[in-house]
Protein backbone atom coordinates (compact mmCIF):
# COMPACT_ATOMS: atom_id res chain seq x y z
CA UNK A 1 0.00 0.00 0.00
CA UNK A 2 0.79 3.44 -0.66
CA UNK A 3 0.32 6.70 0.89
CA UNK A 4 -0.12 9.71 -0.83
CA UNK A 5 -0.60 13.24 0.47
CA UNK A 6 -1.32 16.04 -1.88
CA UNK A 7 -0.05 19.77 -0.82
CA UNK A 8 0.09 23.43 -2.57
CA UNK A 9 -3.35 24.46 -3.66
CA UNK A 10 -4.58 27.63 -2.92
CA UNK A 11 -6.60 30.50 -4.62
CA UNK A 12 -4.79 32.34 -7.17
CA UNK A 13 -5.47 34.77 -10.28
CA UNK A 14 -5.96 33.63 -13.84
CA UNK A 15 -2.59 33.33 -15.61
CA UNK A 16 -0.98 32.79 -12.66
CA UNK A 17 1.13 29.39 -11.41
CA UNK A 18 0.78 27.04 -9.04
CA UNK A 19 2.85 24.26 -8.10
CA UNK A 20 1.38 21.11 -6.91
CA UNK A 21 3.15 18.12 -4.36
CA UNK A 22 2.41 15.00 -3.99
CA UNK A 23 4.50 13.04 -1.40
CA UNK A 24 4.12 9.41 -1.63
CA UNK A 25 5.32 6.65 1.43
CA UNK A 26 4.72 3.06 1.97
CA UNK A 27 5.55 0.15 -0.40
CA UNK A 28 8.60 0.73 -2.83
CA UNK A 29 7.87 1.57 -6.19
CA UNK A 30 8.10 -0.83 -9.17
CA UNK A 31 9.72 -0.64 -12.43
CA UNK A 32 6.07 -0.23 -13.46
CA UNK A 33 5.05 2.15 -10.94
CA UNK A 34 3.16 5.09 -13.23
CA UNK A 35 2.38 8.43 -10.77
CA UNK A 36 -0.45 10.70 -11.87
CA UNK A 37 -3.05 14.20 -11.37
CA UNK A 38 -6.57 14.00 -11.53
CA UNK A 39 -8.72 16.95 -10.75
CA UNK A 40 -12.49 16.56 -10.13
CA UNK A 41 -14.74 20.28 -10.57
CA UNK A 42 -17.64 20.84 -8.78
CA UNK A 43 -20.53 18.83 -10.48
CA UNK A 44 -17.97 16.75 -12.75
CA UNK A 45 -16.69 13.51 -13.01
CA UNK A 46 -12.74 13.30 -12.00
CA UNK A 47 -10.88 13.67 -15.06
CA UNK A 48 -7.21 13.09 -15.93
CA UNK A 49 -4.73 15.74 -16.05
CA UNK A 50 -1.28 14.32 -16.73
CA UNK A 51 1.30 10.97 -15.39
CA UNK A 52 4.85 10.24 -15.05
CA UNK A 53 6.47 6.90 -15.43
CA UNK A 54 8.01 6.41 -11.97
CA UNK A 55 11.41 4.66 -13.32
CA UNK A 56 11.96 6.44 -16.93
CA UNK A 57 10.01 9.84 -16.50
CA UNK A 58 8.00 9.33 -19.44
CA UNK A 59 4.94 11.71 -19.22
CA UNK A 60 1.77 12.17 -20.78
CA UNK A 61 -1.27 15.12 -21.03
CA UNK A 62 -4.74 15.94 -21.52
CA UNK A 63 -5.21 18.07 -24.34
CA UNK A 64 -6.61 20.80 -22.35
CA UNK A 65 -3.42 21.10 -20.07
CA UNK A 66 -0.78 20.60 -22.63
CA UNK A 67 1.76 23.17 -22.95
CA UNK A 68 0.55 24.66 -19.55
CA UNK A 69 1.24 22.01 -17.07
CA UNK A 70 4.31 19.97 -16.19
CA UNK A 71 4.50 17.22 -14.74
CA UNK A 72 7.77 15.50 -13.00
CA UNK A 73 9.17 13.52 -9.98
CA UNK A 74 12.08 13.70 -7.22
CA UNK A 75 13.26 10.31 -6.80
CA UNK A 76 14.83 10.78 -3.69
CA UNK A 77 12.24 12.80 -2.40
CA UNK A 78 9.27 10.19 -3.59
CA UNK A 79 7.71 13.33 -4.70
CA UNK A 80 5.68 14.03 -7.81
CA UNK A 81 4.94 17.53 -8.71
CA UNK A 82 2.46 19.02 -10.91
CA UNK A 83 3.92 22.58 -12.17
CA UNK A 84 0.78 24.69 -13.41
CA UNK A 85 1.00 27.91 -15.30
CA UNK A 86 -1.29 30.30 -17.31
CA UNK A 87 -4.20 29.32 -14.55
CA UNK A 88 -7.55 29.44 -16.19
CA UNK A 89 -10.91 29.37 -14.31
CA UNK A 90 -11.55 25.99 -15.54
CA UNK A 91 -8.72 24.86 -14.38
CA UNK A 92 -10.55 25.14 -10.73
CA UNK A 93 -10.90 21.98 -9.03
CA UNK A 94 -9.59 19.48 -6.39
CA UNK A 95 -6.43 18.17 -7.21
CA UNK A 96 -5.87 14.20 -6.78
CA UNK A 97 -2.75 12.09 -6.87
CA UNK A 98 -2.55 8.61 -7.76
CA UNK A 99 -0.35 6.06 -8.22
CA UNK A 100 -0.71 2.69 -9.95
CA UNK A 101 1.03 -0.19 -12.02
CA UNK A 102 1.19 -0.67 -15.64
CA UNK A 103 2.24 1.52 -18.75
CA UNK A 104 1.10 5.50 -19.57
CA UNK A 105 -1.82 4.50 -21.57
CA UNK A 106 -2.54 1.17 -19.68
CA UNK A 107 -2.53 1.74 -16.12
CA UNK A 108 -5.02 0.91 -13.28
CA UNK A 109 -4.78 3.64 -10.18
CA UNK A 110 -5.12 1.86 -7.33
CA UNK A 111 -3.69 4.61 -4.28
CA UNK A 112 -5.53 8.06 -4.16
CA UNK A 113 -4.50 10.91 -2.25
CA UNK A 114 -6.83 13.06 -0.19
CA UNK A 115 -6.80 16.00 -2.46
CA UNK A 116 -5.96 19.56 -2.55
CA UNK A 117 -8.27 22.37 -3.75
CA UNK A 118 -6.99 24.69 -6.56
CA UNK A 119 -9.18 27.52 -7.51
CA UNK A 120 -8.82 30.52 -10.27
CA UNK A 121 -10.39 33.42 -10.29
CA UNK A 122 -10.82 35.54 -13.02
Amino acid sequence: QVQLVESGGGLVQAGDSLRLSCAASGRTFSWFTIMAWFRQAPGKEREFVAAISWPGGSTYYADSVKGRFTISRDKAKNTVYLQMNSLKPEDTAVYYCATGEGSLLDVRYENWGQGTQVTISS
